[in-house]
């Protein structure tokens, strides 16, 4: 321990809080919160500490430490789980599948709220359901949420007493108008209200309501109306139907469950309403060590409710978590926050033993230990692509040995201009992006691309044989984008330089493969594997090549339209970019506009003005 860390762990305070470990690089190793500060920082370099192998090490790297006071301990938990998304720490848990699921938004900002489909939840008084996993589901829920409760899709914008034309929804009986003032401000919004019920997994109540009016037009012999009442029924019915009753007690809940391999984690969410099953999710969890899933499930459960819209009254875990009342605690202000009065209460979390709920998590276990055994099954599948891809490059090629490592070559340019090579590696089918690297052709004029790839691949090699560690492992195939041109342009480096490398090209028009001793190609079948790996590498280089170029292109005619200005020199240049953001801001804005950015003067400003718009 050095003199810093002793110092800063003599002068831990008595308060909650977070406190980040830190290496010698910097870097954040963990992230923890605390009730006090002191005592729980300081156990971590007691001697007696009866710490697991995981945070031994992690112990025995840290050399620096930073400490947040926070006025509660549930502070310190929210803060936790920001500094966690962060700084994203190697001892934590993090939730790898970090994708941004859909989620169902009724905007109540509006006067006439609509449904739409959102990525992100924000504060701005709207409604937000899900997130929606299963895109199937959402999609039916918004079909029934048009045609049985005709709320609007459109984007208009809509005020109570409006007398716009009615559009097509409405003659589809899939909106009840309110552009044309054909349903009041007060009916919409109890139809809202409704939506708000059935999303919520609660459309008992809609199908009474509903059957009550068919009822009623059935007795006016208003057979018409009754009809279109007894498809909007049985509309939600099928969507009920797949809700399976799994729990006799009508409970809101959470059914949280973490299983290991001991490779991978993956954490399943069964989210359990009025005793039927709405939906699931999973997570595959980065951080979680297989002998301490109670502190994964801890990190794992602070996370997921801090992206989550609809909290339930309990929470059933598979293992047993630290601070479970500091949980409920949290929980509960987050549910409330979300809640009308009336419908508060406070969130509770059990870890059941035995009996209904026990069986509930069960369930989660072996959604779980599924989805483990999928993506294991997924990996197998896919690598066993790739080594049936590579066994076909090798016996369709004639390869003296199996091509594990692929580099492969292309240049981009615009007429000559801002050329560049690209070079992408594959090793083992799957690309290796931190061997890709980006060539500037320096010693070529004018759109010559038999003589960019002698360049570059002279250049690779060179530095390759000149022991380079960021060339030293060399290819057991070279491919070359383009035809026999190009790859003859490529066999006269590899004699000049004495390499000898198998080395293709792979002509785009039809995907042919030239070898330089065949005078004939060579054209793999179709479905082949090894035309799959060959095209994927292809493309990549491609892509890779192609953004690099663009971005120079790019540079270079922002570069150009401002040094040719008399009196813009660097330093302005800089500071009218940095004020600006680009050379299309400058264009809109007034000579008045550019004179008072940083650096410019008047007349400064008005060459510059007439130059952009020449």
């Amino acid at each position: 321990m050095n003199d810093l860390l002793q110092h800063k762990l003599s002068q831990l305070p008595d308060k909650p809080g977070c406190y980040l470990f830190k290496d010698a690089a910097g870097q954040v190793l963990y992230v923890g919160k605390a009730e006090v500060l002191r005592n729980r920082v300081r156990s971590y370099f007691q001697e007696s500490a009866a710490h697991s192998a995981r945070i031994r090490v992690m112990v025995g790297r840290v050399v620096d430490l930073e400490t947040v006071v926070t006025d509660s301990p549930v502070e310190a938990l929210l803060l936790e789980c920001n500094l966690i998304k962060k700084h994203r720490p190697h001892y934590n848990v993090r939730m790898r599948d970090d994708k941004h699921y859909p989620y169902i938004c009724l905007t109540m900002h509006e006067p006439f709220p609509r449904p739409i489909i959102v990525r992100r939840v924000k504060k701005d008084g709207n409604r937000y359901f899900g997130p929606y996993t299963n895109s199937w589901s959402m999609r039916q829920a918004l079909r029934v949420i048009k045609s049985v409760f005709q709320l609007r899709g459109c984007a208009r914008k809509i005020d109570e007493g409006d007398q716009q034309k009615l559009c097509l929804d409405y003659h589809l009986g899939l909106c009840s108008g309110p552009c044309a003032s054909m349903v009041t401000r007060v009916e919409y919004l109890k139809a809202v209200d409704e939506v708000t019920q059935f999303l919520e997994g609660k459309s008992e109540r809609a199908l009474e309501k509903l059957q009550a009016e068919m009822e009623q037009a059935a007795d006016n012999l208003n057979f018409e109306a009754a009809a279109r009442l007894r498809d909007q029924i049985q509309a939600i019915e099928r969507v009920v139907e797949r809700q399976k009753v799994l729990s006799t007690d009508l409970e809101d809940q959470d059914v949280v469950a973490l299983v290991s391999d001991g490779i991978q984690t993956c954490a399943a969410v069964l989210q359990m309403r009025g005793g039927k099953l709405l939906g699931q999710e999973r997570y595959f969890l980065e951080g979680a060590h297989p002998d301490d899933l109670g502190e994964a499930a801890r990190q794992f459960v602070e996370q997921y409710y801090l992206r989550v819209q609809q909290f339930p009254r309990q929470a059933l875990l598979s293992h047993e978590v630290e601070d479970r009342a500091l949980l409920e605690t949290w929980l509960t202000e987050q549910r409330d926050a979300t809640k009308v009065a009336h419908e508060r209460a406070r969130v509770r979390i059990s870890v059941p033993q035995k009996g209904e709920k026990r069986r509930l998590v069960e369930l989660a276990e072996k959604n779980a230990r599924q989805h483990l055994e999928e993506r294991k099954s997924q990996f197998a599948a896919d690598q066993a692509k790739a080594e049936e891809a590579m066994m076909e490059l090798q016996e369709q090629l004639e390869l003296p040995n199996l091509p594990y490592r692929i580099e492969c070559y292309d240049i981009s340019n615009t007429m000559g201009q801002e050329s560049v090579g690209a070079m992408v590696v594959f090793e083992g089918g799957q690309p290796k992006k931190s061997d890709y690297r980006k060539f500037k052709i320096k010693t070529v004029e004018g759109p010559n691309d038999f003589a960019s790839i002698q360049e570059m691949l002279r250049r690779r090699l060179q530095r390759g044989a000149d022991g380079d560690s960021k060339f030293a492992d060399m290819p057991d195939l070279i491919v070359i984008d383009g035809g026999k041109g190009q790859l003859s342009a490529a066999m006269e480096v590899e004699r000049e330089l004495a390499v000898e490398i198998p080395t293709v090209g792979l002509a785009k028009k039809f995907e042919e493969v030239f070898k330089p001793e065949r005078s004939q190609s060579i054209l793999l079948a179709r479905n082949s594997q090894a035309l799959f790996l060959l095209q994927r590498i292809r493309d990549e280089a491609h892509r890779f090549g192609l953004t690099f170029h663009r971005n120079l292109r790019s540079k270079r005619q922002t570069r150009s339209a401002l040094d040719e200005i008399p009196g813009i020199g660097e330093k302005r240049r800089l500071a009218l970019l940095k004020h600006f953001g680009s050379v299309d801001k400058m264009k809109q804005a007034s000579p008045d506009e550019l004179a008072q950015a940083p650096g410019m003067n008047r007349p400064a400003a008005q060459r510059l003005f007439q130059s952009l718009h020449a």
